[in-house]
């Protein structure tokens, strides 16, 4: 038995998104599903117990920086991630191969693997395939990503297809470098850009090893956002239809039910808890700077609409002060409202592909957002 399988329950005949169940060794979850990320085996302010109460199902860590602090031998001796962080819930680990983009001034790619530089202590370290398969088999996630290279936005086509190319053997490594298949599932990655042929020679190449899931890496990486849905729209018909597909590091609500209209059933991004920390909240009726002066006397909640413990509880007023005199608990009433917010949003997704709306609620919901106005302020 596969340790990640998918299930489709229905495809919405208004728009062809997909509402189906990913099940794991720690639990299923439908989809779409965002995932909120635990860089270091903690979401941002969040106790695992909060995460299962707003109804996070699965959340996201990061090998890169977990090899570095505490060191993958340490999950490992302490049970794995799961046991290391008291969440029973399914856990997906990236790669490192995100910060091969992100650490550019960093780091040397060569076929082997990439040579980096510790952005903490500046120590030489190398990455690999097959290490990044010995530090994801350690920590014990769920599901796993192949080591890949996220190019930048734009990209010389013959940088994108020799950076594709390296892509696909590097998977090969990663899958014969997996230890545990059968209670870890490993995920390959679509990359090439914004280039149709290359991101169809990545798909060939990556549907041709069976992996039980694929990612779409590659994007929001600075590229306008109808860029990435005309992207979406050409690569999600390339990948198996049994199988979920991960759209990684997007987050803001409008790309959230774009994706989904587009066949994702997977999202993770750090969004909606880095700016909760610098005071800004989702809301129904668009964004909430909360740190406004204009909410010193605001005694209603974030969101009337919303009915996260956040809202049912708390003032802006107070939240505003909260974080104005950066008190800790501020942050964790913003983090909460925003995960919470994100979370719901995927649930009324879900509901409106059972019920072949999901065109009509994103209709709704940019209106009453303010996607829709040329003015609109994004994320």
């Amino acid at each position: 038995m596969a340790a990640i399988t998918y299930e489709l329950i229905k495809t919405c005949k208004q728009t062809g998104a997909r509402l189906g169940k990913v099940h794991t060794p720690h639990g299923s979850f439908e989809t779409p599903m965002f995932m909120p990320v635990g860089t270091l085996a903690t979401v941002k302010t969040m106790s695992p117990e909060e995460l299962e109460e707003m109804g996070a199902k699965i959340i996201l860590s990061n090998t890169y920086h977990l090899w570095l602090r505490p060191g993958e031998d340490i999950v490992k001796e302490a049970g794995g991630l799961h046991k290391f962080m008291n969440w029973d819930g399914a856990i997906l680990t990236d790669s490192g191969g995100f910060q091969v983009f992100s650490l550019s001034d960093l780091r040397e790619i060569e076929e082997q693997g990439v040579h980096f530089r510790n952005h903490i202590s500046g120590e030489k370290l190398f990455l690999s395939p097959e290490k990044a398969m010995d530090i994801q088999n350690a920590l014990g996630a769920d599901i796993m990503m192949a080591f890949d290279e996220c190019p930048p936005y734009p990209a010389e086509h013959k940088y994108m297809k020799d950076s594709v190319e390296r892509t696909s053997r590097w998977a090969e490594r990663c899958l014969q470098a997996h230890q545990r298949p059968h209670d870890q599932g490993l995920f390959g990655i679509i990359q090439g850009g914004e280039y149709e042929d290359l991101r169809r020679l990545s798909a060939n190449d990556l549907t041709s090893l069976d992996f039980p899931g694929y990612a779409i890496g590659g994007l929001s990486v600075g590229e306008p956002k109808d860029v990435m849905n005309r992207v979406l729209e050409f690569t999600t018909p390339m990948l198996p239809n049994g199988k979920p597909r991960y759209l990684m590091g997007v987050g803001s609500p409008d790309s959230l039910i774009d994706g989904a209209i587009r066949g994702i059933d997977m999202f993770d991004c750090v969004l909606p808890t880095r700016i909760a920390r610098n005071g800004t909240c989702m809301t129904s009726n668009g964004r909430v700077v909360i740190r406004n002066a204009k909410y010193a006397r605001d005694y209603s909640p974030i969101d009337p609409n919303c009915t996260c413990h956040t809202c049912r509880n708390y003032s802006r007023a107070y939240i505003r002060h909260l974080v104005k005199a950066n008190e800790t608990f501020g942050f964790r009433l913003t983090t909460y409202h925003n995960l919470f917010f994100l979370l719901n949003l995927m649930e009324q997704v879900r509901e409106a592909i059972r019920e072949d709306r999901l065109g009509d609620f994103r209709e709704a919901f940019f209106e009453q957002y303010g996607f829709n106005k040329p003015d609109a302020k994004n994320f």
